[in-house]
C-alpha cells in the first residue's frame, strides 16, 4: 500500500509543482490547463496568482494526506478522524473529476476539439480516475 501512496503522493506533489510554476510566472501549458469556448483566447475563466496558489496548497496537502492514509510516513498533519473519512472524500471528489460536468470537462464533455478538452480526454481525466480507484483502494485497507 505504501508503493502505492507514494505513487499517488508523488503525482499530487508534482502537479503542485506546476501550479507554482505557473504563479511564479510560468507560461507552458497553461492554455492546455484550462477550458475554453473555442479559440483558446477565450478562456472559460481567467485564474489569479491567489487562486493558483490555492491549488497548489490544496494539491500539496492532498499529497501529504494521502502518505498519511496510505501510511507511507507517521501521521503528523492530519488527526485520525479525517484519515478515515477523508480517503473517500477525496476519492469521490476525483472520481467525480473524471466523470466530469457533462459540458466542459470529464469522460463525458460534449465540449470537444479545443486544446483543454483534447489533453483531458488524454490525459486529465484518466490520471483522475487513477487517483480516485487508488484513493478508494487506499480508503478501504
Amino acid at each position: 500500500m505504501s508503493v502505492m501512496a507514494w505513487m499517488v503522493g508523488g503525482i499530487l506533489f508534482f502537479l503542485s509543482g506546476v501550479h507554482v510554476y505557473w504563479m511564479a510566472g510560468g507560461k507552458r501549458g497553461v492554455l492546455a490547463a484550462i477550458p475554453s469556448k473555442g479559440l483558446e483566447s477565450q478562456l472559460l475563466f481567467r485564474p489569479t496568482k491567489l487562486d493558483t496558489g490555492f491549488v497548489a496548497l490544496a494539491l500539496a496537502l492532498a499529497g501529504w494526506f494521502v502518505l498519511e492514509l496510505g501510511e507511507a510516513v507517521a501521521g503528523m498533519l492530519f488527526p485520525k478522524w479525517l484519515i478515515l473519512y477523508g480517503g473517500w472524500i477525496l476519492s469521490a471528489v476525483f472520481l467525480l473529476r473524471s466523470i466530469g460536468d457533462f459540458r466542459w470537462l470529464g469522460f463525458f464533455k460534449s465540449r470537444k476539439g479545443t486544446l483543454f478538452a483534447k489533453w483531458d480526454t488524454m490525459l486529465y481525466s484518466p490520471l483522475c480516475l487513477l487517483i480516485g480507484i487508488c484513493l478508494l483502494i487506499l480508503s478501504s485497507k
